[in-house]
């Protein structure tokens, strides 16, 4: 009932007419479409108690980390990076999937910076000593604000243990005979009441009433996400009025008002920022990909309209996905990059490996341009790179050659097969499969090695590249050089680019780490020019085989099959993936084996022989049956009672089950290795934990295939057994006999689902009636030492008791 409070609650003050909210009384206690209330009060109630862990979260980050020099002296916020230039260096701190921060100097002067050390310790001087003349002239009002801030945020320590002692399940739940359940209940709907109407009704209201005086209103419903973007308006309109509040309260002085009122727009400024880099900066890679590659599905912007208009959220979503997976395979790769190349060459990327890194307690301390600055050059960087690697390729692709494009991805087919559930098979298992057990990222950085001694000797960038020590050490040392400087790359100190001045001992830890030195070739500059020319050639080249070669090798291994017709390109694309990775992994394997003599490749292939043959028992097991067996149960128990009426006959489709058997396979899966310990999550473990090298046959089938295969042929035999052999017996209609024969498998399993809920409340009943039994009743208990008694004695003395009261 709280919940379906909180969803009429949510609705009444989103509703905007004054009759609902003098009938909110009434609605409370209605029990119309109390489902439904329920449901969405669930959510909102979700919501409320995320934010408020994320307030008290960002709290303890400003506690912590250190307020922003701002909030502490009396300093607007646009103004504080002017005037604290020389703060505490952040070269390695951000998150990897924004672009490069550009410094406010130009980069062959940071990168001067960056490698003279004598110029480093020069500059901290400097900022010691400017940093000691800011807090002489800032003294009295840091004095001020940081014991306004001691007083607002301690908070004693006893008296929550005491709060936390008086609160106990009777008590909540009311079975201790008082009524202050009703209380609590009472100050949940308040506070969630409150919260509704502080953080959603608030900025939803001042940005429409924005909205409609400014005459924006009529394009913003164009957008299908009027609620949205609405309330994002009012919270840039609430930081921009705290902002000036902020500046007033500076002027008069108001020490504890000016200190609330930057801490408020902090959290408005978090709160905006977290939206614009984990929701509109995916968004906009997504869409970007998206227009960029219409000709290589024979697709226009109108398709893309018209979609949109169809359903709006489906759309975003799947373009935030897409950019979603986008930037992160391109921080994937940079963090590859960061294994091969020399530490500092990548300065102007933020590294994700760096344990100083702190994405919020940047959010928190770095002024908004800065914030705005980034997100641009991120999405210039970014569309950039995708206009070389996807637009660019598939021109040059058209003009070569004109009939391999556009790619055949339509979703729909005659056959009886559903292709979205073979696709979403690729996508899940397939794929994953290939990129996970395939060597595939150290062949990746193998290339990448081999292209940077490459690039290196050609334009004479090798000590600037890789470094001077890679000429006299060998692949081994270099890895391990390379691990111990992953975490501190490319922490080199940047004019202008850091935190506040007193996380500067905390951010550099003693000096500047993450930087070798190298030997600087005459037209430097020249060089590095080259260098990015070459290297977006190469992109280019890359982008032209992953676009072409895969799919052509598909469509030819495909046509001995189908003949000319039309396949969805996925297949094709993953048919010739994997041919391409075998021929690639059976020509490594062959020149490993290759000195090693003939009769060692011979006992190399029986070896292999056979492992592939026990792979293969297990694969027909493990990825044949029993997914075919959970995809049958699963259209049996789910699908088939929801989508075909009792007069019809349901048809099976063996290959879909077995497709969506094995996605239901792969999340029963993991949400088993993420359950507590069982027999399966041990059995389960340990296969994997043997690897397929050391594959133990006998184990898998005893272990895991046997009873798994049992449990489910039980599953699906004893129902049929019982609805077309027992229950025809009793001498019922034909239409009671097709009535349980086809809602006997949801039976059973809320059946089984009841009994497990009611054997979990029954062993929380006993426990919790144990706990108030013996918090009434229990006096003390006795401590007695356990000793074996020995054969040799009769008797033994009694042991050392003790007793607690």
């Amino acid at each position: 009932m709280d919940t379906a409070e909180e969803g009429r609650i949510y609705k009444c003050l989103f509703t905007g007419s004054v009759s609902s909210l003098l009938t909110l009384p009434l609605d409370m206690l209605s029990t119309d479409n109390l489902l439904a209330d329920c449901l969405q009060g669930c959510f909102v109630v979700t919501c409320t108690l995320c934010a408020f862990i994320s307030l008290v979260w960002l709290r303890e980050q400003i506690v912590h980390g250190g307020a922003p020099i701002w909030l502490d002296h009396a300093v607007p916020p646009f103004n504080a990076a002017g005037h604290h230039q020389n703060e505490a260096p952040a070269g390695g701190n951000g998150a990897e999937n924004v672009a490069p921060d550009q410094p406010a100097n130009p980069p062959a002067e940071n990168a001067v910076v960056g490698e003279n050390p004598d110029a480093q310790d020069d500059q901290a001087e400097e900022e010691e000593e400017e940093n000691e003349e800011e807090d002489e002239a800032g003294g009295e009002d840091a004095a001020d604000a940081n014991n306004g801030a001691q007083d607002d945020m301690n908070w004693n320590a006893l008296e929550w243990d005491r709060a936390a002692e008086e609160l106990t399940w009777e008590r909540m739940l009311g079975l201790d005979g008082s009524l202050v359940f009703l209380e609590h209940v009472f100050w949940v709907v308040s506070l969630n009441t409150l919260f509704i109407l502080v953080f959603a009704f608030c900025p939803y209201h001042i940005g429409h009433f924005s909205l409609v005086g400014l005459g924006f209103e009529e394009h913003v419903q164009a957008s299908h996400f009027e609620g949205l973007i609405t309330t994002i308006v009012g919270y840039i309109l609430l930081a921009i009025t705290l902002i000036i509040c902020h500046g007033l309260a500076t002027l008069v002085k108001f020490h504890r008002s000016r200190r609330l009122l930057g801490v408020c727009y902090i959290v408005v400024k978090v709160s905006l920022l977290v939206v614009v880099e984990i929701g509109v900066f995916p968004l906009i890679c997504g869409w970007w990909l998206d227009i960029c590659s219409l000709e290589m599905f024979d697709a226009t912007l109108k398709d893309r309209e018209l979609s949109f208009q169809s359903a709006p959220g489906t759309t975003m979503f799947l373009h935030w996905l897409v950019g979603m997976v986008y930037v992160f395979y391109f921080a994937s790769f940079i963090l590859l990059l960061r294994e091969v190349l020399r530490p500092g060459v990548l300065w102007f990327l933020r590294n994700l490996n760096d344990p100083d890194f702190n994405p919020v307690q940047e959010m928190i301390h770095l002024p908004i341009y800065r914030h705005l600055r980034r997100f641009i050059l991120s999405v210039i960087v970014f569309g950039s790179i995708v206009l070389l690697m996807l637009w660019l390729p598939i021109r040059i692709i058209k003009s070569l050659l004109p009939n391999f494009l556009p790619y055949n991805v339509m979703l729909y087919s005659d056959a009886p097969v559903s292709e979205l559930s073979l696709e979403l098979l690729l996508l899940q298992v397939v794929l994953p499969a290939l990129l996970e057990q395939g060597h595939t990222r150290q062949w990746l950085k193998g290339l990448v090695r081999a292209w940077t001694v490459t690039a290196g000797y050609l334009l004479d960038l090798h000590s600037y590249l890789l470094g001077d020590q890679e000429e006299n050490e060998n692949s081994a040392n270099q890895q391990v050089n390379n691990n111990q400087h992953a975490r501190n790359n490319n922490a080199i100190p940047v004019v202008g680019e850091g935190l506040h001045a007193a996380h500067q001992a905390i951010l550099q830890q003693g000096g500047p780490v993450g930087f070798q030195p190298y030997r600087r070739p005459l037209n430097f500059p020249l060089r590095i020019f080259l260098l990015i020319v070459f290297m977006c050639i190469t992109l280019l080249i890359a982008s032209l085989i992953c676009l072409t070669l895969p799919v052509f090798a598909g469509r030819w291994l495909m046509s001995f099959w189908t003949g000319s017709a039309k396949i969805h390109e996925l297949y094709t694309a993953a048919c010739g993936l994997y041919v391409c990775w075998l021929t690639i992994r059976a020509v490594t394997v062959l020149v490993a084996w290759m000195p090693q003599g003939r009769r060692v490749i011979f006992q190399k292939v029986k070896e292999w022989s056979l492992m592939i043959m026990k792979t293969l028992i297990v694969a027909v097991l493990l990825a044949g049956v029993v997914p075919l067996l959970l995809g049958l149960l699963f259209e049996l128990v789910i699908v088939a009672p929801l989508r075909v009426p009792l007069d019809q006959t349901p048809l099976f489709y063996p290959w879909q089950d077995w497709a969506l058997g094995v996605l239901h396979a792969k999340i029963i899966a993991a949400i088993t290795l993420m359950g507590p310990q069982w027999w399966l999550k041990t059995v389960i473990e340990q296969v994997y934990a043997n690897g397929i090298r050391n594959i133990d046959l006998y184990y898998i089938i005893r272990k895991l295939a046997a009873p798994v295969i049992s449990v489910l042929l039980l599953s699906l035999c004893v129902p049929y057994i019982i609805a077309s052999g027992i229950v025809p017996l009793l001498g019922v209609t034909a239409e009671m006999q097709n009535l349980v024969h086809r809602r006997i498998y949801p039976f059973l399993l809320m059946v089984v689902v009841l009994m497990g809920i009611l054997s979990f409340q029954v062993r929380q009943f006993k426990r919790l009636y144990e706990h108030i039994k013996n918090d009434k009743y229990l006096v003390g208990q006795r401590l007695v030492n356990y000793e074996r008694k020995s054969g040799k004695q009769g008797t033994s003395s009694p042991p050392p008791q003790s007793s607690q009261e």
